[in-house]
């Protein structure tokens, strides 16, 4: 099964189509609008089995699947946190999906919002894939801060559920090679702040794992799209 992430950095409407060429089986997208509340009936027609959640009608998070792929969602208690769908895949595995939000509460910004999800949800996250747009990364942890980075991770780790990349790359957070987001779409500002997380169990049934290249995507969109294959059988 083929899983992607990408923040479309908007107007998924006028984009959708370049995500049809990698094939994917399910699809978690940042800063998308909502399907039943737009007006355009081909994007309308494309959406046509999908859970989406936003504080508006233009930008929110969706998780959008193949016809073919049972898709049903958990509401699991987010505890305010923004924003994460937590879904049933066939009947037989958890995905949360991932759009970690600006709080009015500085403890909480972005990464502390996950990290409040985790709090409420990490007996369910055991064995589940995690994957999004985590605005986050290790070099911006706050010194004597908790609930930041470098925090989740070594939760995570704990409850035995890694990120994708660095088992993939043998790489250490912070010193990853393959940016996933480029500041204003600039190629001297690089950042790795897009993840897929899944249990240690399930890391020998990834078949492949990529990033999208910014050569393919800068155009239409601030972000990479990260990509796994994995046997989830």
């Amino acid at each position: 099964m083929k899983l992607v992430t990408w923040n479309c950095n908007g107007a998924l409407r006028n984009k959708y189509q370049s995500l049809m060429q990698m094939d994917a089986d399910i699809m978690i997208i940042q800063e998308c609008e909502d399907p039943e509340q737009c007006s355009d009936k081909l994007y309308k027609s494309w959406a046509n089995n999908y859970i989406w959640i936003g504080d508006s009608k233009h930008k929110g998070i969706g998780v959008f699947c193949k016809a073919n792929v049972m898709l049903s969602q958990n509401d699991w208690h987010s505890d305010g946190a923004k924003h994460f769908i937590s879904a049933r895949i066939n009947g037989n595995f958890d995905l949360v999906a991932v759009w970690t939000r600006r709080s009015n509460s500085g403890k909480y910004r972005y990464i502390g919002q996950f990290w409040k999800y985790l709090q409420t949800n990490k007996g369910r996250l055991t064995d589940c894939i995690i994957l999004g747009d985590f605005n986050s990364n290790v070099i911006w942890d706050r010194k004597k801060s908790t609930c930041n980075h470098s925090d989740v991770v070594r939760e995570l780790d704990e409850i035995g559920v890694v990120s994708l990349y660095h088992e993939t790359y043998n790489a250490g957070q912070g010193l990853e090679l393959h940016p996933t987001f480029y500041l204003q779409r600039n190629l001297e500002k690089p950042y790795h702040i897009d993840y897929i997380f899944c249990s240690k169990k399930r890391c020998s049934n990834v078949l492949k794992f990529e990033i999208g290249s910014a050569e393919n995507w800068l155009s239409i969109s601030d972000h990479l799209p990260v990509i796994v294959d994995i046997d989830i059988n």
